[in-house]
């Protein structure tokens, strides 16, 4: 048998509601930080490749929006539209699901998925039960909503159980090449994941007092020797919301573009000038035009 044959490959799709952990599942499974993750729902925006490249085996896990029931401006509907349609021609589905939580939003999303696909359960944030022994009478509760391949309990963010995880998807994995190289971990640009992380830095400093219609922009983004120079704009709907984002004396805007630095250079490995603005764009979350300038599918 040759190399080739021996070798497998395939699309996993991660799909879910908004908030049970699909994007740090991402990042933990492939042990580096390329989707951003806060506590606010809607986060995640954009289809995101995720690449684990094994002896034997390569997983391109594909991160998703959280599916959206309410709230469904231009720009939810359009990420809805991404989470159906990366369903297609994916060899296997992630279902993810908060622990001791399964509500019509979860049902919602699992009746998207198809027939004809493997679908996974997983629960996540196990490590949120205080009492561990209602763990598989909620197993038990969701194995009666439909048929899974299998129901792996996992803790992403404490890397509980993901070995198990992954064990659970190898099987699905189809004979073929290697998708990606070997050594690349997502499919998006250095431009793109420069962008995540400031959004990420928005929303993890601004509390629940800025709306959702906060975007980001890369005006430019040049690299001079292992410097990266960097200039970012912050889109918002109001002239309030932009005064919330830069704070008191510009403190919190300050804060937000040390801490989205300090990642940049984390992720790029090397020295990053960064410089944030904020501008007003009034109704962009409902501006096809706009959308689609700003490389929402």
């Amino acid at each position: 048998m040759t190399e080739s044959k021996q070798f497998h490959s395939g699309f996993v799709a991660i799909v879910g509601r908004p908030n049970v952990g699909k994007s740090t599942l991402l990042n933990h499974l492939i042990g580096q930080k390329i989707s951003i993750t806060s506590r606010k729902a809607q986060t995640t925006r954009h289809r995101i490749h995720g690449i684990l490249t094994e002896e034997n085996t390569q997983f391109v896990f594909v991160d998703t929006p959280g599916f959206q029931t309410q709230y469904l401006n231009t720009l939810n509907r359009g990420l809805n539209r991404v989470v159906t349609s990366s369903l297609r021609d994916v060899n296997v589905v992630l279902f993810v699901i908060e622990a001791r939580h399964f509500d019509e939003r979860d049902r919602q999303v699992m009746n998207l998925l198809p027939d004809n696909i493997p679908v996974l359960l997983v629960i996540n944030k196990v490590d949120n039960m205080n009492d561990k022994a209602e763990l598989l009478p909620f197993i038990e509760q969701i194995a009666q909503e439909r048929s899974f391949a299998a129901i792996v309990p996992v803790s992403a963010k404490q890397d509980k159980q993901l070995d198990t995880l992954l064990s659970a998807i190898r099987p699905f994995m189809p004979e073929g090449e290697h998708i990606y190289p070997e050594d690349e971990v997502t499919d998006r640009n250095e431009r793109f994941l420069a962008a995540e992380i400031v959004r990420e830095k928005v929303f993890r400093f601004t509390g629940e007092e800025l709306p959702y219609s906060v975007s980001v922009v890369i005006e430019q983004f040049k690299l001079e020797g292992r410097l990266r120079r960097i200039h970012a704009a912050v889109l918002v709907d109001k002239e309030a919301h932009k005064a919330m984002l830069i704070g008191a004396k510009g403190e919190k805007l300050k804060e937000i573009s040390t801490q989205a630095r300090l990642d940049m250079e984390k992720l790029f490995d090397g020295k990053v000038f960064l410089e944030v603005w904020v501008k007003v764009r009034s109704g962009w979350a409902d501006s096809p035009q706009m959308l689609k300038s700003l490389g929402y599918e």
